[in-house]
C-alpha cells in the first residue's frame, strides 16, 4: 500500500507543495492527491484587477497538474476527521462524483483564508469581496451595470490595508466614470514609511479616490454605509477588504488553533497536535525568523510552502530536515497599472524609512504576478529527477513514517 499524501487546496501553497512532492517522492511508494473545490487555478493576487476589468489567466488543474502524476479531486471540503484520517467531502457546483471520504497518511492543509464580512450588520448581505473569484466576479458584474446605465456611480471600499488600497485605485483607474472613496480606521497607509504614505496620497488625489480616515463602519446597506461618526454614505457597490477569515474546519477537526482559526504548527509547519498534519499559507499560523507571526501573504504561501516540502521529504526519507527561511521582507503594493509602491521593512516587520515608488515598482510586481502564474502552472519544472524513496515500507502508518 502506497504513502498517501492529500494536499487540500490548490492555491499558491497547495499547487506548490504538490508539484513539488510530486517530482522529489517516488510515485513506486506515494500516492499524492490535490482536493479543490473549483477546477481552475485562481490567482488570487489579481481578483481586485479581475473585479476591476481585467481579464485574468486561470489555468485549469487538470492541465496543470498533467504529466506530474498528482491526482485531483474536484471536491469541496466539509470536515477533517485527524484521528481517523479521513477527509469528508461533498460534490462541488457543477461536478458531481466529488462526495465521500478521502484517506490519508499525511495531510497539507491549505484551503487558505476568505473574505471576513461575518459580525458587520448588512455586510455578508450587501457587500462585495475580492478573496474569491465567485465574489470579485460579482462586483465585476456589479460595476458593469453601473457603467451601463451612464448615471454617476458611487463605490466604497472598506478597509485600507493592501487589499483595499489596491482595490480602490484599480477600480478607479479602470472605470474612471465612477466615484470611489476609500475608508480608513486609522491613518492611510499607517504600516508605510512617511516617504511612501505620501506618494500614496498623491496617486489617490491622481485617480480620484476619496479617502475617509479614522472612520468606523457601523453597517452596510443596499445603497450607503454607515459609519460611526453618523456618517451615510451612498454606496452603489461597497467593497468589503476589512479583515480575511480562516475556514472553521480545521478547529472543528479537533487541531490546535489559534482564536482565528489557523493551525498551530512547529518550526517545520507540522501540527503540534496532530503530527501527520501539515499547513501552509493562510491556514497557518507560523512563527517567522524574528520571532513573529508571518502575515496573510504570498510571500509567506512561499516560505510555509517550501519548509513544508523540506520536512515532509526529510521524514519520509530519512533525511536531514532543512530549516528554510521564514522571513517577511517588503510590502509590494499596486496603485493601478502604472503605479506602485515596494516599501520595505524591518527586523520587526516596521516599515523602513526608504522606499520606492512609480512605475518602476509597478512593473516589477507585474513580474511578480506573470512568475507565480508560470511557476504555479508548471509546477516540477526545474526540479531534481532523481525521485527518493521511502526510508520506511509502504505499509507502515503514518504514526510510525513521521515519528
Amino acid at each position: 500500500m502506497k504513502h498517501r499524501i492529500v494536499v487540500l487546496g490548490a492555491g499558491y501553497a497547495g499547487a506548490y507543495v504538490a508539484g513539488n512532492l510530486a517530482r522529489r517522492l517516488s510515485p513506486k511508494d506515494t500516492e499524492i492527491t490535490v482536493v479543490n473545490a473549483a477546477p481552475d487555478f485562481v490567482q488570487r493576487m489579481r481578483l481586485h484587477q479581475l473585479a476591476a476589468g481585467r481579464d485574468i489567466e486561470a489555468p485549469r488543474l487538470a492541465e496543470v497538474f498533467a504529466g506530474t502524476e498528482v491526482r485531483l479531486r474536484l471536491a469541496r471540503v466539509t470536515a477533517l476527521d485527524p484521528e481517523r484520517q479521513v477527509v469528508a467531502m461533498a460534490d462541488t457546483d457543477g461536478v458531481p462524483g466529488g462526495g465521500g471520504e478521502l484517506g490519508y497518511d499525511t495531510l497539507v492543509y491549505a484551503l487558505g483564508s476568505r473574505g471576513d464580512v461575518e459580525g458587520l450588520p448588512g455586510a455578508a448581505e450587501h457587500a462585495f469581496d475580492v478573496a474569491a473569484r465567485p465574489s470579485a466576479l460579482r462586483l465585476r458584474e456589479r460595476l458593469d451595470s453601473l457603467d451601463r446605465s451612464g448615471r454617476d456611480g458611487n463605490v466604497v471600499v472598506v478597509g485600507d490595508g493592501l487589499t483595499g488600497i489596491e482595490a480602490a485605485t484599480e477600480i478607479a483607474e479602470s472605470r474612471p466614470g465612477l466615484s470611489v472613496a476609500l475608508i480608513a480606521r486609522g491613518e492611510l497607509g499607517a504600516r508605510l514609511s512617511p516617504g511612501a504614505r505620501d506618494h500614496l496620497r498623491r496617486a489617490c488625489v491622481r485617480l480620484g479616490v476619496t479617502v475617509l480616515e479614522h472612520t468606523s463602519v457601523e453597517a452596510v446597506e443596499a445603497t450607503r454605509v454607515l459609519c460611526a461618526d453618523g456618517t451615510a454614505l451612498a454606496s452603489d457597490a461597497t467593497v468589503w477588504t476589512a479583515g480575511f477569515a480562516i475556514s472553521p474546519i480545521a478547529a472543528a477537526g479537533g487541531l490546535a488553533v489559534t482564536g482565528t482559526g489557523q493551525i498551530v504548527v512547529d518550526r517545520t509547519m507540522r501540527s503540534v497536535s496532530h503530527p501527520n498534519v501539515y499547513a501552509v499559507g493562510d491556514s497557518v499560523h507560523a512563527i517567522g525568523d524574528n520571532g513573529r507571526p508571518l502575515p496573510m501573504s504570498c510571500a509567506s504561501a512561499g516560505y510555509t510552502g517550501r519548509q513544508a516540502i523540506e520536512a515532509i521529504v526529510g521524514r519520509l526519507t530519512g533525511r536531514t530536515i532543512t530549516n528554510t527561511k521564514l522571513v517577511y521582507t517588503y510590502n509590494h503594493i499596486s496603485l493601478g497599472r502604472r503605479d506602485g509602491i515596494l516599501q520595505l521593512v524591518d527586523g520587526e516587520g516596521r516599515a523602513r524609512p526608504r522606499y520606492q515608488g512609480g512605475w518602476q515598482p509597478s512593473r516589477v510586481k507585474a513580474g511578480i504576478l506573470r512568475m507565480a502564474l508560470w511557476a504555479t502552472s508548471h509546477p516540477t519544472y526545474g526540479l531534481p529527477k532523481r525521485r527518493h524513496r521511502l526510508a520506511a515500507s509502504p505499509e507502515t502508518t503514518a504514526a510510525k513514517a513521521l515519528a
